[in-house]
């Protein structure tokens, strides 16, 4: 005998409505770059949806959202246990990343570089981001100074890669590194990771790889004014995104949990 399918003839009794699956082709089709996270959480919002984001992202590949790429012969790292912290203020990670060619306008010249400089609290990761022109060490204090402002607090610890705009990383070189000189005087310490191992520094490096999917992908800009507007606008979308690694909470929500939970422990 032919087997035959064993596919159910009926729908389970769990599986979404088709009001609930509605919701989620008007959300898609009014926002086609929408992330997991951030589709989940509208519908929690302004839906009243009670169902697991890993239910929500089984309907989004079935329903062919997601377009994998086959990526074969790598292999696979097996990463050792970090130490995340869990009060705010205590470990910062800073790095930069090359805005794309493809983002600029046809009047700006080829010549021009943008880049942007990121902060992340590991505790909340509640991120701040600044655009400079020009890839130096002053542009890395200026951009400190921002952070201390944005955030509120001074960090404990920064924790960067080698790169010159961080540190000389050479040791025969007597001149202080102005970063250095600025955590010096702040009693901040400043923690460098090992060379070539950018996945030290992964927090801030997923970061941007989400940068690339929800901000760079879709962005055209005309000047180092328009971008530094642009990415405001998307920095208080990017806060406001939940994350699985906080339990569903945004980093905002996260940071406004953990200010709780110290005041709580402290009275």
């Amino acid at each position: 005998m032919i087997d035959k399918s064993h596919r159910p003839l009926t729908s389970h009794p769990n599986a979404h409505t088709e009001l609930e699956l509605k919701w989620i082709h008007d959300y898609i089709r009014r926002n086609p770059h929408i992330t997991l996270c951030e589709l989940w959480y509208k519908l929690r919002i302004n839906k009243g949806y009670t169902r697991h984001p890993g239910s929500l992202y089984r309907v989004l590949k079935r329903i062919g959202y997601y377009n994998e790429i086959n990526i074969k012969n790598t292999s696979k790292y097996i990463p050792k246990k970090y130490d995340t912290p869990d009060e705010i203020g205590k470990k910062w990670q800073i790095d930069v990343k090359f805005v794309p060619n493809e983002c600029k306008a046809s009047n700006l010249p080829n010549d021009i570089k943008f880049y942007q400089w990121t902060c992340i609290d590991e505790a909340s990761r509640e991120r701040f981001i600044y655009h400079y022109d020009e890839h130096t060490p002053a542009n890395t204090i200026d951009f400190v100074y921002r952070c201390f402002l944005f955030y509120g607090y001074k960090p404990e610890e920064i924790q960067t890669d080698n790169g010159t705009e961080f540190t000389w990383n050479q040791e025969k070189m007597k001149k202080i590194h102005p970063l250095d000189a600025l955590c010096l005087n702040e009693g901040i310490y400043h923690h460098k990771i090992k060379p070539r191992t950018p996945r030290h520094n992964g927090k801030v490096e997923r970061s941007h790889r989400n940068d690339n999917e929800r901000f760079y992908n879709n962005l055209k800009f005309y000047s180092l004014e328009d971008l530094r507007y642009r990415a405001k606008i998307y920095l208080k979308r990017s806060n406001n995104i939940p994350m699985s690694v906080l339990n569903y909470r945004t980093p905002n929500e996260q940071r406004l949990y953990l200010e709780q939970k110290k005041l709580t422990q402290l009275s």
